[in-house]
């Protein structure tokens, strides 16, 4: 058995993990963003299928790209290919808008939704002699820790690739489950960083986004589409702040996907209340209307990479704040406004002078959710991927201290396990 990385080592983003046993398989395959232009896996190998662990555009950006060629299943839960779907139509949207190639066409997507095989949580099902199992991994909507168990005459081999995860409790889920393995793919986005205590960032950015609109402001609230703009959606409405509410961009059509699938999220009754009280902007026009009164503006893009947010960030009178609710990679557009207040439009640098705050809503396990889940599934070989070089590598040197054998691989490095 052995490993490939054509992405997501020692960096945040374009997960793409190949395993090859006597199948191979490609775990995700997404792009990088926050860079000047987008960062796609290094290389694709062939491939026997494709499993995706949920919906997110560093992990299912480039995925498309398999289907040049290769017609092989991908498989995931019900929820990610909706999902996958509204962010890669929106990717061929923005390549039009900005005059630029499309790494895929609509051709692709579509052989790709042929596809695709749905596939429940703890549902069993077989990839020649390894067979899989989805687990939740309380990241997103539908999102899944896969179980490969390889069954042979000398051993089976249980190996878990976890995908992104939250071990504590979200607003609409609740925390990833854990599988006894003997090998873990695992991410380390935040392995050097505890996150704040739930409840008491609730208060305080619930506090903020009541303190902006009775100044008389509008609190724009950037949202990643899927899974950001759905818990921050919720909260607005548990605080009796739907009516003052306004969504945008794709963060209407993601909530509403994620509302078909009422099972895989908690709390979906609420959440569907809270979509229903809010106004949804479904032309330009209506955008001025969301700026004339104190209102907040719940729209895409997270990271101010593009989108509808960019129509609002310069326009916002002097009561008005800005509230981050997610990661800002380095050299994106929210990390250089948190850093300089400056943004980038079309290619012009605007000073903003509106105060900006991050509110760590993260959906990713902090540093002790990252080694309690470890514990838990008690693998004995562990590789640390999906996170930038000092939380991989800081990671993996932790755990060999702990008795594990742990690795934090290179980009385009292959690991090869007995």
């Amino acid at each position: 058995m052995q490993f490939k990385f054509f992405g997501a080592a020692q960096e945040v983003g374009r997960s793409a993990i190949f395993m090859k046993d006597i199948k191979g398989i490609m775990f995700d395959y997404g792009i990088k963003l926050g860079t000047e232009k987008p960062e796609y896996p290094i290389g694709l190998p062939q491939v026997d299928s494709v499993v995706l662990s949920h919906a997110h555009i560093d992990h299912c950006g480039a995925l498309p790209m398999i289907y040049n060629g290769q017609y092989v299943p991908t498989y995931g839960t019900r929820p990610t290919l909706k999902l996958a779907n509204i962010l890669l139509d929106d990717s061929l949207s923005v390549a039009r808008k900005n005059h630029t190639q499309a790494k895929f066409s609509k051709r692709q997507i579509k052989a790709f939704n042929n596809k695709f095989q749905n596939k429940d949580y703890h549902h069993p099902f077989r990839i020649g002699d390894m067979e899989l199992e989805f687990y939740d991994a309380a990241h997103i909507s539908g999102s899944a820790a896969t179980l490969i168990t390889r069954k042979n005459a000398k051993a089976n081999k249980r190996v878990l690739y976890t995908g992104d995860y939250k071990l504590s409790e979200q607003a609409l889920h609740k925390g990833a489950e854990t599988v006894e393995c003997d090998v873990m793919v695992t991410e380390s986005t935040y392995a050097t960083r505890k996150h704040p205590q739930r409840e008491e960032l609730i208060n305080r950015f619930i506090s903020k986004v009541k303190e902006t609109l009775d100044a008389g402001g509008n609190a724009l609230v950037p949202v990643f589409a899927v899974g950001r703009s759905q818990e921050i959606l919720y909260l607005l409405h548990k605080h009796n702040l739907s009516g003052y509410t306004y969504i945008d961009g794709m963060a209407r059509a993601a909530t509403k996907a994620v509302l078909d699938f009422p099972n895989y999220i908690r709390n979906a009754d609420e959440l569907e209340d809270a979509l229903g009280e809010a106004t949804v902007i479904s032309e330009h026009s209506h955008r001025k209307e969301a700026l004339e009164s104190p209102s907040v503006i719940l729209t895409t893009a997270g990271m101010l990479s593009g989108g509808p947010v960019l129509n609002y960030i310069t326009k916002l009178n002097k009561y008005s704040h800005i509230m981050l609710t997610g990661y800002q990679v380095e050299g994106s557009n929210g990390r250089t406004l948190l850093d300089h207040k400056k943004v980038t439009i079309e290619g012009v640098v605007h000073k903003i002078d509106t105060p900006a705050t991050y509110f760590d809503f993260s959906a990713h396990a902090g540093k002790d959710d990252l080694y309690d889940y470890v514990k838990r599934c008690n693998p004995s070989t562990v590789i640390c991927i999906h996170g930038d070089a000092e939380n991989s590598k800081d990671f993996a040197e932790n755990l060999t201290l702990e008795g594990y054998k742990a690795y934090a691989p290179q980009l385009g490095e292959t690991i090869k396990l007995d």
